[in-house]
């Protein structure tokens, strides 16, 4: 039996002559926060604040971001995504100079 694909329509407001990559790297960035935000709400608790002042929301939120950030941090610390050495530095402050 053959698979069926599934058209996906998107929109868009950039203009009609954006070449396709761009237009593809805006789509990738998009999944990217939505995907960040479903993780923050299911692994951290975004969704879960029960109060009823701003300020309380936007610390539950800051606090959760804050937390996000330390665990992506870490997930790319063991995934080997540590900082440049001086040498790398120079050589990528070089070539776009």
């Amino acid at each position: 039996m053959a698979q069926q694909r599934r058209a996906q329509i998107l929109s868009s407001n950039l203009p009609a002559r954006t070449a396709l990559r761009r237009l593809a790297a805006a789509i990738k960035a998009r999944w990217v926060c939505e995907q960040a935000h479903q993780q923050l709400k299911q692994e951290l608790g975004l969704g879960d604040f029960e109060g009823r002042s701003w300020t309380g929301l936007h610390r539950h939120a800051l606090m959760t971001c804050i937390a996000f950030a330390y665990l992506q941090h870490l997930r790319l610390k063991a995934a080997g995504w540590g900082k440049k050495s001086a040498a790398e530095r120079t050589a990528a402050a070089t070539n776009t100079a």
